[in-house]
């Protein structure tokens, strides 16, 4: 049986240790990637390098047709995934009323339609396996506690946080789990502009977390270990809720 899990935005931060922690797990990895080719290539050497096997995907998973080519191509030639982690997305923050369209269409487009251009050519395939799977979905703690300066953000991981939820129910008498990780503040690319000393005021831990924290409870919720976990939202922020 194939034990492929895909991730998406594996090119860097979060997506590439969850990558790389599925690969130290026994897991190949299809390494998704929007334009960042140099870093996807570094994360399949990443997976390689733990003796695992990794593949390149280009796609843009706002772009739905694209999602359904790219993704149908590659289950005919490799079979279905065994998983599959959500990560990629994007931010465009600002005060609600200097929000431009353009801010709250591409969020929305690429966070929360990116949950279904992805998933919906994988769900039947994953059904049609007849064996145990996972879905694992990074939403984040401005989809539960609401972000000031995010509201589009908000909006797009608080909708990954239902359809998880939803999905999970219509998935769960298949054996197939569905959750989310919620991070908070992770040293990212995402988070470098922040200022830091007055975030980690905001933090009961008083640092930042790391990629490599959120790929551990990624991986366990890919594990065999996790086969009665689902529709679960587990948050990684150092208590801040």
């Amino acid at each position: 049986m194939n034990k492929t899990i895909l991730v998406t935005g594996a090119s860097k931060g979060i997506g590439a240790a969850v990558a790389g922690r599925l690969a130290t797990a026994g897991y190949d990895i299809a390494v998704h990637y929007h334009s960042d080719r140099a870093g996807a290539e570094e994360t399949k050497t990443t997976v390689e390098a733990a003796g695992r096997q990794a593949r390149l995907l280009q796609f843009d998973i706002a772009d739905r047709a694209q999602c359904q080519q790219v993704l149908n191509d590659d289950i005919s030639h490799h079979e279905c995934y065994y998983g599959v982690v959500l990560n990629a997305g994007l931010t465009h923050d600002n005060a609600f009323p200097a929000l431009s369209d353009d801010d709250w269409d591409s969020v929305i487009h690429t966070n929360l339609d990116g949950f279904y251009n992805v998933l919906k050519p994988l769900v039947m395939p994953l059904v049609q396996r007849r064996a145990p799977g996972r879905i694992v979905a990074l939403t984040s703690i401005a989809g539960i506690s609401g972000n000031r300066g995010q509201v589009n953000y908000s909006a797009s991981k608080a909708g990954i946080i239902g359809a998880v939820k939803a999905l999970a129910v219509e998935l769960a008498k298949r054996n197939i789990t569905v959750n989310a990780v919620a991070p908070g503040i992770i040293d990212t690319q995402m988070t470098a502009e922040l200022p830091e000393e007055e975030v980690r005021q905001l933090i009961p831990m008083r640092r930042y977390g790391s990629a490599a924290e959120v790929a551990a409870v990624v991986a366990f919720l890919c594990s065999d270990e996790a086969a009665y976990v689902t529709r679960q939202v587990i948050s990684v922020n150092g208590g801040m809720l």
